[in-house]
């Protein structure tokens, strides 16, 4: 085979395998990264047939976790975390603590090295954000409180991921592998880590203070030309050339670079146009990452050590599924929640990708520990939608047997009743808010400040606890439990007004609300017009959709400056 073609025989083949393996994924409703891995073990030089090569597939990789990197990035919010900061930054940490020291103990008692031991069981701790946004997307949950704790859950557990991309190669020697550049052997082990440490820190402080204000304008200048292509060169440049030089003159990973060059790139206006330029070249080079991960993984091993896989995916589905419902329990969270992050949480992906290749090449983890590990993916990505189908026969079951719900979400809960400084007589002709939301915190801020009395019911306890805090009475919990309307007094309310929220719920919360109060008046925020259609139809209450009352309120606004000017010009 001539050299100059391997490139493209790569590309076409690997693409053309890639394509076919991720349809068959996609109509079976899996997530079609399992058909890229697939496609990868195809034409890899451990089965047979067509053989790609491992060295090409290997730096495309690079370029895929490069971008992969980028796109977290620019998925990264801080503000998002914030909201859920309470129970997902300790939740994922201790939740990563725990999958880590059951993958420690289990590969220990298999005799390996503490070191082999530590990057396995934090490989298994980390699951994939591309997997959980589908699967939430795909369920409608990705705005719902329950889908924001998982999506900041996994924004803590990829910030630690990226902390031990940066620490593990100046830890390798310690731990009993190889430091991958010459000579670093015979350093101080400490002296190696403080320089490691300087550098990172060195490296965010000029993204933070340079970066920050330098990429946004060099986009800015250049979207002012109106050239698409431009515009798209400008931030794959921006990714690209980041995240080599935060490794060329930073000495830190060219994966560091590409995450704050997407962070970066987010803080500017052309966010968004950025996101949606880049997409399809950040989703190609990630195809071509999974593709050749898929290479790397000998299919042997499910043959020659199935109780070795068996304890891998035990632990990734079970172990860590039980840990973080435990752990979501623990914070007074309602089943429901518990039961959807176990669900987000059971599978391993991209991260565990990079810091077993990356374990790999510092002599830490052996081939047999990263087949495992891309076995634990394959098995638990495949399985994953079948666990998020049983969430709500899980909690039927539950719900069904209410000393063991109670049991479970530990009845006694103050944030679940209301405050003893709430008086009776606050408690009569009040309005009921479910949902504090964009919509419900204005319509609270404007009717406090008429001195109408309010009510909120909130599913997220640290909106609910901010509240409280600002004596504004509230109650946490799920609206479409009884429980938690009769808190909120809704037997005495005057008006009920529900947020943006899905409909079968809005129909619970309603008939609940007028079996409670047959005369209590219904107001319903719809998210699309389809949808206010149908309430309407239904007759449960007043409808509001966002565009026709922006519609409304701008013809309002046009036929009122009209008016003006036609009396002005008359009455010259």
């Amino acid at each position: 085979m001539p050299h100059d073609v391997e490139l493209i025989i790569l590309l076409a083949v690997g693409f053309g395998v890639a394509l076919i393996f991720g349809y068959i994924a996609a109509r079976l409703r899996l997530p079609p990264l399992i058909g890229y891995l697939i496609a990868g073990i195809i034409i890899s030089p451990n089965t047979p047939g067509v053989v790609g090569d491992l060295h090409l597939a290997n730096q495309l990789a690079e370029l895929g976790v490069m971008f992969l990197m980028f796109g977290v990035g620019m998925h990264f919010s801080l503000k998002d975390l914030m909201q859920v900061r309470r129970i997902a930054l300790p939740g994922a940490i201790l939740q990563i603590s725990v999958a880590t020291l059951l993958g420690i103990g289990i590969s220990m008692l298999w005799g390996w090295s503490f070191g082999s031991a530590l990057v396995f069981g934090l490989s298994l701790s980390c699951a994939s954000t591309v997997v959980l946004l589908k699967a939430l997307g795909d369920r409608g949950l990705l705005n719902s409180v329950n889908g924001k704790i998982a999506v900041g859950w996994l924004l803590v557990e990829d910030l630690v991921m990226v902390l031990v991309l940066v620490l593990l190669p100046a830890m390798a020697v310690l731990l009993g592998g190889q430091a991958l550049s010459s000579g670093a052997e015979n350093e101080n082990i400490w002296l190696t880590l403080g320089i490691t440490l300087l550098k990172v820190a060195g490296f965010i402080a000029f993204m933070l203070i340079i970066g920050k204000r330098l990429v946004p304008m060099i986009m800015q200048v250049v979207a002012r030309l109106g050239s698409r292509e431009l515009f798209t060169l400008t931030v794959v440049a921006a990714a690209v050339s980041i995240a080599f030089g935060a490794y060329k003159v930073f000495g830190v990973s060219m994966a560091l670079g590409a995450f704050f060059a997407g962070m970066v790139v987010k803080e500017s206006d052309f966010s968004q146009r950025a996101e949606a330029e880049t997409l399809p070249l950040r989703e190609i080079f990630s195809i071509l990452f999974f593709v050749s991960v898929g290479m790397l993984f000998d299919p042997r091993i499910l043959i020659e050590q199935p109780i070795h896989v068996l304890g891998t995916v035990a632990i990734i589905m079970i172990g860590k599924t039980i840990a973080a419902m435990a752990l979501v329990l623990f914070f007074r969270y309602p089943i429901n929640t518990a039961l959807t992050v176990g669900a987000s949480l059971a599978q391993i992906g991209e991260f565990s990708f990079i810091l077993a290749t990356l374990g790999v090449s510092l002599q830490l983890l052996s081939l047999e520990g990263q087949n495992l590990i891309l076995a634990g993916a394959l098995i638990s990505i495949t399985l994953n939608s079948f666990i998020f189908s049983a969430v709500e026969p899980i909690q039927n079951w539950i719900r069904n047997r209410s000393h063991l719900a109670r049991l479970l979400e530990r009845s006694g809960d103050p944030l679940a009743m209301l405050p003893d400084a709430v008086s009776q007589d606050y408690l009569r002709d009040q309005v009921v808010i479910v949902g504090h939301g964009e919509v419900g915190r204005r319509i609270t801020k404007t009717l406090m400040e008429k001195d109408i009395k309010v009510v909120i019911a909130e599913e997220n306890r640290e909106i609910v606890e901010n509240l409280r805090e600002k004596d504004i009475a509230a109650v946490c919990g799920l609206a479409t439990e009884p429980s938690v309307l009769i808190q909120a007094h809704i037997q005495h309310a005057r008006l009920l007004v529900l947020s943006p929220m899905d409909i079968l719920d809005i129909h619970k919360i309603v008939d609940i609300a007028k079996t409670l109060n047959p005369q209590i008046q219904v107001l319903v925020c719809a998210e699309s017009k389809a949808e206010a259609e149908v309430i309407r139809k239904d007759n449960i209450g007043e409808v509001y959709f966002a565009k026709e009352e922006m519609a409304k309120n701008m013809t309002n606004h046009i036929l009122h400056q009209i008016e003006v000017a036609h009396h002005q010009s008359s009455s010259h």
